[in-house]
Formats: structure tokens, C-alpha cells, sequence
């Protein structure tokens, strides 16, 4: 089955319903062998493409994802990247902001991360938090120092899309290309895979009560991500919601979104000036030399 990624792209200006997006879709492997003889495709052409956006020093690549607890961000990350090289890219988990984070608006903290030309940046959730769970928890804004807001207002998370836009278009228009990735789980695989984690020794570490906590918000998370995804998928920034309850599928696609961002690009290597073509067989003559 061909990956198209179109048909998970949100168009812009969108309104998205996420019980119309699928969270499980038919395979596109046929069997674990064939899963992992496509994965390992991909990670090469990644591997390869990687190479080609450090040497034409044109582009940076920036990735997003963001989802509810158990989707699959971090075996995502980690299988699809695996074959990248770490001096190209880099990887970085956003969790509660610091104190001195807490005094900066809302974008700072994640922006002194941003990846230089020739690199690829990984979120592993992001900005978009600051729509996520502050909306669902809007206490957390004390602590920003917002003290006041209504977050029943909607022209406060209004205010919030139009700077997260923004900053997205100022990036783009400097090169920066950012993909984001919405991995969509149901509410019953995710009870399943929090059922895994208590019944598999290895896993105890990933879970605590603060998630069942956090899994009674599960409608009021469902409209905060409806609303951001309507708010900010563009032409140039787009979303992607992800079928997420196959970890396998969810891997395949992602990484096939990935290669098609790429390839769109058109990068080259750098050519060989004739002038640099005579410095190297002067420094080639240089070291035959040296070897008598």
C-alpha cells in the first residue's frame, strides 16, 4: 500500500473534527518482516537525505510532535531517527518550564532550541502546549504571571495562534521548514497501553497516577487540539494527524512524510568550481608526493 502524505495533511483554514480523523487505518506492511524491511528503507533514504541537507546548508528541519500520553512519540522518534547522524540532529523534550522559563513569554523557552541551517530539531511536544494543556488547565497561567486572563476568552487563544503563526512564518521565510505531527490515539488504546505498563515490569517507570488524572480531560484535550489544528495548519507549516493505535503504521508514515518533505526541497550538493577543482589536484599532487 503507498503512503500519500496528502491524505493526512489538515488543509489550511480547516476545521477539524478528530472522530472524523481514523486512529487506525490498514496496514501499510503486510507482515513484521515486511514492516521492518520498509522502516529500514526509510531510515536509509533519511540517512541519506540528512547528509544532503547538511552539504547544501540551505534548509533547517524542524519536526513536531505532539499527542496524548501513550501515542508513540518517543518509539516514533527513536525508530524513525535511528539512522540519522546525532551531529545532524537533535532531539528536545519539553516538560513544565523552569522558574526563569516562567518569566519569559510564552514562545521563549522553546526557541533557543530552534535548529540551524543544515540540521534537523525534534520536539517532543512544543509551544502548541501553551494551547494544549494550559487551555485545559488554565491555572497554569498564575505561574506565567498572567494572572487575570480569562481563559474562557477566545480572543486570548486567538492572541496565542496568531504568535505561534508568526514565529512559523518568520522561520519558513529564513529557511526553516517545520513538519508537525499530531499522533492520533483512541481513548481505548490508550487505556490499553496504560494497562501494559503496570503488567510489564520494564514499563512501571513510564506510568503514575498523575496520567489517569490527566486521561479524565480527554474530551476537553480532544477540542483543544481540534481548535489548534483548525488555527494552524498552513500551507507552508502544515499538521499531520497520524493514525496512532499501530505503532508500526504510525512509524512508516511519519517517516514517509518526513522523506516527502525532503525531497521537496530539491537540495543538491554543492558543485565544484573549476577553481576549487584545481586547489584539490594540486593538494591531491601534494600528498602522492609525499608518499615516495
Amino acid at each position: 500500500m503507498k503512503i500519500r502524505s496528502e491524505d493526512f495533511r489538515v488543509g489550511e483554514g480547516d476545521a477539524v473534527d478528530l472522530k472524523k480523523w481514523q486512529t487506525l487505518t490498514d496496514p501499510v506492511y503486510t507482515s513484521k518482516t515486511d514492516y521492518k524491511e520498509l522502516l529500514e528503507h526509510h531510515v536509509a533514504e533519511l540517512s541519506a537525505q540528512q547528509q544532503l541537507l547538511y552539504a547544501s546548508n540551505q534548509y533547517a528541519i524542524l519536526l513536531i510532535f505532539q499527542a496524548m500520553d501513550a501515542a508513540g512519540k518517543d518509539g516514533t522518534i527513536r525508530h524513525v531517527m535511528s539512522g540519522v547522524n546525532p551531529q545532524g540532529c537533535q532531539v528536545f523534550s519539553f516538560k513544565h518550564p523552569s522558574a526563569i522559563e516562567l518569566q519569559h513569554d510564552f514562545l521563549w523557552r522553546t526557541t533557543q532550541n530552534l535548529p540551524e541551517r543544515g540540521r534537523i530539531g525534534i520536539f517532543n511536544r512544543s509551544y502548541y502546549e501553551e494551547v494544549l494543556i494550559v487551555r485545559v488547565h488554565p491555572e497554569i497561567l498564575e505561574g506565567e504571571g498572567l494572572v487575570g486572563k480569562n481563559h474562557d476568552d477566545k480572543a486570548f487563544w486567538q492572541g496565542r495562534y496568531r504568535s505561534i503563526l508568526g514565529l512559523e512564518q518568520h522561520l519558513h521565510a529564513n529557511g526553516t521548514r517545520i513538519v508537525k505531527f499530531f499522533l492520533h490515539l483512541s481513548e481505548e488504546e490508550q487505556r490499553k497501553r496504560f494497562l501494559a505498563r503496570i503488567d510489564e515490569p520494564e514499563k512501571n517507570w513510564k506510568f503514575s497516577q498523575a496520567d489517569i488524572e490527566e486521561r479524565k480531560f480527554w474530551k476537553q484535550y480532544r477540542h483543544a487540539y481540534e481548535d489548534c489544528l483548525s488555527a494552524t495548519s498552513t500551507k507552508e507549516s502544515p499538521w499531520y494527524v497520524v493514525p496512532a493505535d499501530d505503532k508500526a503504521n504510525t512509524r512508516l508514515i511519519v517517516s514517509q512524510i518526513i522523506l516527502d518533505t525532503l525531497s521537496e526541497l530539491k537540495m543538491t550538493y554543492p558543485e565544484t568550481s573549476a577553481e576549487r577543482r584545481r586547489e584539490l589536484l594540486a593538494i591531491r599532487e601534494q600528498l602522492e608526493r609525499s608518499s615516495s
